[in-house]
């Protein structure tokens, strides 16, 4: 099939040209000429299979007959988890529409809001954003809603992990009934459901592959090590295989600074992208890495699902991240458009259960290999396949109401920030005063917990009172 036969218009077929498309990816096949309908669409698809095209083109081929945008007004809003993600959408439409007289525009935390203000004085066609920021940019009279014709969540059950509900919730109420709105997700979990119940009506729903699995033509591989001796053969396996561009996963922020910095003492030039980097740092690292200024990325989580690289040959997991399905996530940023890719994995012993997760979750055994000169002391016991988890089906609320099934928990007009997961305990948030993120000054924690700030004590008050 080609792209001419899913009915869409001759500039973007121009576009898709110049891009060096030569055929549809299945997600695309079928996407397209469903939203081209006009109706709702519900869409399970992994990361790399061409998705953002999927909903991108019919969306701007949708608007490209429609009347002009007023003032500070939007035709069509996508909504992403991650300001990497963000830009990397609107760096897509921004070639697609390239033969359409339409304006597209990104906006995300982390950087000054003044000047996305400006760009959206004149009014955008294709506004890509995080949720945080565009919340800031409403309360600011900086955009309007009333022109709204289409809304596209992507990477919906990443933006419900990182606890966007409320954001998304208080969004919705934002936007006119009447709108076309599209939804994209890795998996079909119960969570993602609710609120796609919530926002379509009478949706068409696609999945062209199973929920969690991992592409086909990636080749998984496993090297059991000392927690210890991880850099190390990090090290050692880079050098041995001679790879010019490798993607590298930490937990932490602190381990990704640490291992970018011992990456680059032995000779590998490397840098660290996580949620305590300025929002310039991240875009100057990624630059690097895309143009082979430096051979090792290393990332948190963050980055899982914001960095988009074709033809990246290899990521590596230094840490088996938390949750099983972020796995899958990480080493889908490899084998991206049906390129083969290589995902490996150094797991010490502490980290069984998390390999037993992940294997339950994808339903394969990752197929163990040994790495000369870093054969583990505390041996890594062998994993059994177990039958996956039964997905329970949710209680009904009480209250049937869209917006009455997840009731936010706010103080003043605190909320959550682009890409930033909130820092829970016992299901309430920790907040340092109204903790409102202003322009400019989002925060990030990739899944890690700040300490408690000290207050301060004033030494001449405190020998005062002494000497009282």
């Amino acid at each position: 099939m080609s792209f001419s036969q899913l009915g869409l218009c001759d500039p973007l077929l121009k576009s898709i040209k110049e891009k060096g498309y030569s055929s549809p990816s299945p997600i695309q096949q079928e996407a397209i000429p469903a939203i081209l309908t006009g109706r709702d669409v519900l869409a399970a698809a992994q990361t790399g299979t061409g998705k953002t095209a999927g909903f991108a083109l019919p969306v701007l081929q949708r608007l490209a007959a429609g009347p002009k945008t007023k003032a500070n007004h939007v035709r069509a809003l996508i909504l992403t988890p991650t300001r990497e993600l963000a830009a990397q959408v609107e760096t897509n439409i921004r070639e697609y529409k390239t033969h359409l007289r339409l304006k597209s525009a990104v906006v995300f935390g982390g950087v000054g809001i003044n000047p996305q203000m400006k760009i959206l004085r004149s009014g955008v066609d294709v506004l890509v954003a995080t949720p945080g920021r565009l919340l800031d940019l409403y309360q600011q009279n900086a955009v309007k809603f009333e022109q709204l014709e289409i809304l596209v969540l992507d990477e919906a059950d990443r933006m419900l992990d990182m606890g966007f509900i409320h954001d998304i919730k208080r969004i919705l109420k934002l936007l006119p009934a009447q709108r076309q709105s599209l939804l994209f997700s890795a998996t079909f979990a119960d969570n993602v459901m609710t609120l796609a119940e919530s926002i379509t009506r009478n949706p068409i729903k696609l999945a062209v592959t199973p929920a969690n699995t991992t592409v086909e033509k990636i080749e998984q591989q496993l090297v059991a090590v000392d927690k210890s001796k991880k850099i190390p053969a990090l090290t050692s396996l880079i050098k041995q295989q001679k790879w010019q561009q490798v993607l590298v996963f930490s937990r932490t922020k602190h381990g990704a600074n640490r291992i970018a910095a011992k990456l680059e003492s032995a000779g590998l030039p490397s840098a660290a992208i996580h949620g305590n980097k300025s929002q310039g740092a991240r875009t100057a690292a990624l630059k690097a890495f895309k143009d082979g200024s430096i051979k090792v990325l290393v990332a948190t989580d963050i980055a899982a699902r914001g960095i988009d690289i074709s033809e990246l040959p290899v990521v590596i997991n230094l840490d088996l991240p938390n949750t099983a399905a972020d796995y899958v996530h990480r080493i889908g940023r490899t084998g991206r458009a049906g390129s083969a890719g290589q995902a490996w994995s150094l797991v010490s012993a502490d980290e069984l259960d998390q390999l037993k997760d992940i294997e339950r979750l994808i339903q394969q055994l990752i197929p163990r290999v040994t790495l000369d000169g870093f054969a583990p002391n505390q041996p890594l016991a062998e994993s059994k396949l177990l039958p996956p988890k039964k997905i329970k089906k949710p209680k009904k609320a009480k209250n049937t109401s869209s917006e009455a099934a997840v009731k936010p928990q706010r103080t003043g007009k605190s909320h959550q920030r682009d890409g930033k997961s909130p820092q829970r305990n016992n299901n309430n948030p920790q907040r340092n005063g109204n903790n409102s993120q202003r322009s400019g000054k989002a925060a990030d924690n990739d899944g890690q917990s700040r300490p408690p700030r000290r207050r301060r004590v004033n030494p001449q008050a405190k020998r005062k009172t002494v000497e009282a």
